[in-house]
């Protein structure tokens, strides 16, 4: 049974979630503060981790970062803040997805269902050829990225959306594409495609403001270029 850690302060919030989420088959742990959370997490690591942003003490971007820093264990952000500001830096911070408050239990727990899956398909590749694009090196079977043969750290999340671009070069993919065949929404908010974008290219590009590799096409989107 998948296990969810939620850090979230408003305990009513916390146990609407909790209960609407076994019901959904999930075994959820709950924590009031990102302090508790990040000691739960060391503890007993969840299969994913929900953070609220709002938290007493460190705040949810900390919590995620230092998340992050342990592991790359799928983050959901579930938030009432819903500024632009606010959804990218916690994208940036680490946080793989971002669910605006309210939302339907059902809504969120398919969110958890398909990042499992893209957590799963990271981890078990068939057997691929590597990926080649001149310095770059993107190995599907392995689950590893390299630049000049030295090992790239990076999340299951900006794994899969490099493997997408990589196994069609030179083609554009729309962020609607994208966010279809990584993310695995028919719809959803596109910003989450532009900001793994960039962090990829903070670590694939020797200048992330005049990419070489991972090129954005006005207009249309994006492609990986050899």
């Amino acid at each position: 049974m998948e296990q969810v850690l939620l850090i979230e302060d408003d305990d009513r919030i916390r146990l609407s979630l909790t209960l609407g989420l076994e019901d959904e088959g999930y075994t959820v742990r709950g924590a009031a503060t990102a302090e508790e959370g990040l000691r739960e997490q060391k503890r007993a690591p969840a299969d994913t981790v929900l953070v609220d942003l709002m938290l007493p003490g460190i705040d949810g971007y900390e919590c995620i970062r230092q998340l992050r820093a342990r592991d790359d264990v799928p983050i959901v952000v579930v938030s009432a803040r819903d500024d632009t500001h606010d959804i990218v830096a916690a994208l940036e911070a680490g946080a793989d997805d971002y669910v605006v408050k309210p939302i339907a239990v059902k809504e969120l727990s398919a969110r958890l269902r398909a990042l499992r899956r893209r957590a799963r398909t990271a981890t078990a590749a068939a057997a691929v050829p590597a990926l080649v694009f001149d310095d770059l090196e993107i190995r599907p079977e392995a689950g590893e990225v390299a630049l000049r043969g030295k090992p790239v750290a990076v999340t299951r999340t900006e794994f899969r959306l490099l493997c997408e671009l990589a196994e069609h070069p030179g083609r554009v993919l729309s962020r609607a594409q994208l966010l279809e065949r990584v993310w695995e929404y028919a719809y959803g908010d596109e910003r989450l495609v532009d900001v793994h974008i960039g962090r990829l290219r903070q670590k694939i590009e020797d200048d992330p403001t005049a990419p070489r590799h991972l090129v954005t096409v006005r207009g249309m989107g994006y492609k990986l270029q050899r």
